[in-house]
């Protein structure tokens, strides 16, 4: 009888608390109201667990009196307690890269000479070893600092990072291993505080330990190890000796949301070289038509008024690419190569690369397949290929995947490309995505041996994309030149809001290409323009000559996506101080033919079918009409004086921050994703920097 009593007791306390269970729906955003997808809901103190989706939707159940957390990548965790409410909305706040909640005054403890279990000072006498050496001081004593082995004997950090303050200033986890180069001799003295020891004195942040600096000046700043092509700006070009202007398109976008990174967190000067107005044009949606004949994409031009000078017009040549549904793309063969070496260990790296990679197999059909190859000191398949239908497999292998070691890029390359073309599909979609901080230290390594690499490879008719992730050593150089040569596209994601934007919004165009080896050529009519200078561009440059060589390599262009270019025209008859002089020409005259009279100039495009190796031609006159400039140009123009203005340009002619707002303001137009709202606000907490 007892034994039957407790049975129907806990039966009854099963139902009571079946009864209190709820569903609990809500919408995720960031502090400015953008959703926010892929954000962690988790019912504290258990593993149940869901994601919000694209917009930012959620949905659990729960029971009153649990405490709901949520959490995103670079935002602070909020817990909100299950009530009477079915709909709890959650807003996230951007975590500071500032410790203004430490009282300063706890670093006096750093002072203390004496060794216990939790604190170790190592005196300056003991700093005269080199680099190596340092490092080798620092492991064991904080978690996190251990050498990891590896043929070239450089330090890498382990997975769980202390936190380095040096001089007073916190670093951001992304450039401890630059502390870790400081001279040991400028060092006036170091201390380690153990994860206990650590916690009490600076908070949370220190978990993992916490390594103090004082160097002899006191006044050591970051020096970032990120790289950049150089840039030498485009100059004014005279139409009578230079009539034509040739140039590669170029969709790839990594340049803006980069710059993005820089401002969100705090740089107040940005590297002018990571600065390409191009990319950060492009970013943008602009109201192009869809094409209405067999081309791939429409032309659209449009001649107006230069904001920032009144001497000159500005010239805008813009394409649009058809759009097709994800049902029209043919079947994918994809391979992720995945970066995880020990450089991907930061947050904003692999833990940031992980979700944004489950966004695009959310998005994938069934007949797609995905294999995985990662790469650190050695490359090696995770994921043999799985087809969309097995997607569990394929985010089971995702979550797995660890960082550590250092990074054989070059290796990771060809396996990836021999595993793609095994499963080579026959009019179908073959492509290799690449996600790495781009900083390749073993075996092939050098820019040059890449591109020799990769256009080899690129002959086998599979294409790669290369996404850039994380701070503080990001090799844009190195990834710009891989997705150059491999018929693909290159970009930076910064936060999963950029992820969605790239697996989700523009699905289809960053994974099927419409038209490869895309060219511009541009001849200016002499009677009508003087001199003309490109916006941007200047590393796709090419020879005039190149222009009908099919040989020569150019952009490719994916489905639905935009590409735009300026020109900035000196009418006939202006003089301008930011023209050189040239000598008249003794046997080139000027023709002023009356057929020709009203045309400003003349643009030629060229294209490849994605499988084609011979060129179609388009052609496309531009009169000479001075109009009001569109919402779009508004923008557009907002924002390559922007890139000016960060390249401290000669050319934006003493532009304020407050005409470029203005500029970008009255070109807002519809905006339906925020995003170039985003843009004014980014411009705003610069300048305010």
């Amino acid at each position: 009888m007892k034994k039957l009593l407790t049975a129907i007791t806990a039966m009854l306390i099963c139902i009571s608390l079946q009864a209190q269970q709820k569903q609990i729906s809500g919408k995720i955003t960031d502090q400015d109201g953008l959703p926010l997808p892929g954000a962690n809901v988790v019912i504290k103190g258990t593993k149940i667990g869901t994601q919000s989706d694209f917009e930012g939707n959620y949905s659990i159940t729960a029971s009153l009196g649990q405490i709901l957390e949520y959490s995103y990548v670079g935002m602070i965790t909020a817990t909100r307690l299950v009530g009477a409410s079915n709909t709890i909305n959650v807003q996230l706040m951007f975590a500071s890269n500032s410790l203004d909640e430490v009282v300063i005054t706890g670093y006096s403890t750093s002072t203390v000479t004496r060794s216990t279990t939790s604190e170790v000072n190592i005196r300056r006498e003991k700093q005269k070893a080199r680099h190596a050496q340092l490092a080798r001081k620092l492991q064991g004593q904080a978690q996190g600092v251990q050498i990891l082995s590896n043929k070239d004997n450089k330090v890498k950090l382990s997975k769980q990072e202390p936190l380095y303050i040096v001089d007073g200033v916190p670093l951001q986890t992304s450039y401890n291993t630059l502390a870790k180069k400081i001279d040991p001799a400028k060092i006036e003295s170091l201390n380690v505080y153990k994860p206990n020891k650590a916690t009490r004195l600076f908070g949370n942040i220190a978990r993992n330990g916490c390594v103090v600096i004082r160097t002899k000046k006191g006044n050591y700043r970051v020096e970032n190890d990120e790289s950049y092509a150089s840039i030498s700006e485009n100059q004014f070009e005279h139409v009578a000796s230079s009539p034509l202007s040739t140039f590669s398109i170029d969709v790839d976008k990594a340049s803006y949301s980069n710059i993005r990174r820089m401002i969100n967190g705090g740089v107040s000067q940005i590297p002018a070289d990571a600065v390409k107005i191009e990319e950060m044009i492009n970013y943008f949606n602009y109201d192009y038509p869809q094409p209405q004949d067999t081309h791939p994409f429409s032309i659209n031009t449009e001649v107006s008024q230069t904001p920032w000078n009144e001497q000159t017009k500005l010239v805008k040549i813009g394409l649009q690419g058809k759009k097709y549904s994800n049902e029209e793309i043919p079947p994918a063969n994809l391979v992720f190569l995945i970066d995880v070496s020990g450089s991907m260990s930061s947050p904003n790296k692999l833990s940031l690369l992980k979700p944004a990679f489950k966004l695009l197999v959310n998005q994938l059909r069934d007949e797609d397949k995905v294999s995985i190859v990662v790469y650190a000191g050695a490359a090696g398949v995770v994921l043999e290929p799985t087809p969309g239908s097995s997607r569990k497999k394929i985010l089971e292998a995702l979550d797995r995947l660890e960082a550590g070691g250092s990074t054989a890029g070059g290796a990771g390359i060809n396996l990836a490309y021999r595993l793609a073309e095994k499963n080579f599909l026959k009019n179908g979609n073959n492509r290799i995505i690449l996600a790495t901080d781009g900083d390749f230290n073993v075996g092939i390594s050098s820019d040059k041996e890449m591109e020799e690499l990769i256009e080899e490879k690129r002959k086998s008719g599979v294409f790669l994309s290369v996404l850039g992730f994380g701070m503080g050593n990001y090799k844009d150089s190195k990834l710009e030149i891989l997705a150059d040569k491999g018929n693909g596209n290159h970009a930076y994601v910064d936060n999963m809001q950029e992820a969605q934007k790239i697996f989700g919004e523009e699905f289809g165009g960053t994974l099927y290409t419409i038209a490869k080896d895309v060219k511009i050529q541009v001849e200016f009519n002499p009677a009508k323009v003087k001199a003309y200078r490109l916006i941007g561009y200047e590393n796709r440059l090419l020879a005039d000559e190149d222009f009908i060589d099919d040989t020569k390599d150019a952009g490719e262009l994916g489905s639905g996506h935009t590409v735009t270019a300026l020109y900035e025209v000196i009418p006939v008859g202006v003089e301008s101080k930011f023209l050189a002089k040239l000598d008249d020409l003794k046997y080139t005259t000027r023709n002023e033919g009356g057929n020709y009279s009203d045309e400003l100039l003349t643009v030629k495009f060229r294209y490849k079918k994605p499988t084609g190796t011979q060129s179609v031609q388009m052609v496309k006159v531009v009169k000479d009409e001075l109009r009001n400039a569109s919402s779009d140009l508004k923008f557009i123009s907002a924002v390559a004086l922007l890139g000016m203005k960060l390249r401290n340009s000669r050319f934006q002619n003493g532009a304020s921050t407050e005409q470029i707002i203005a500029l970008a303001e009255s070109g807002r137009g519809k905006d339906n994703n925020g995003y170039r709202a985003e843009f004014i606000r980014l411009i705003k907490s610069f300048y305010r920097l």
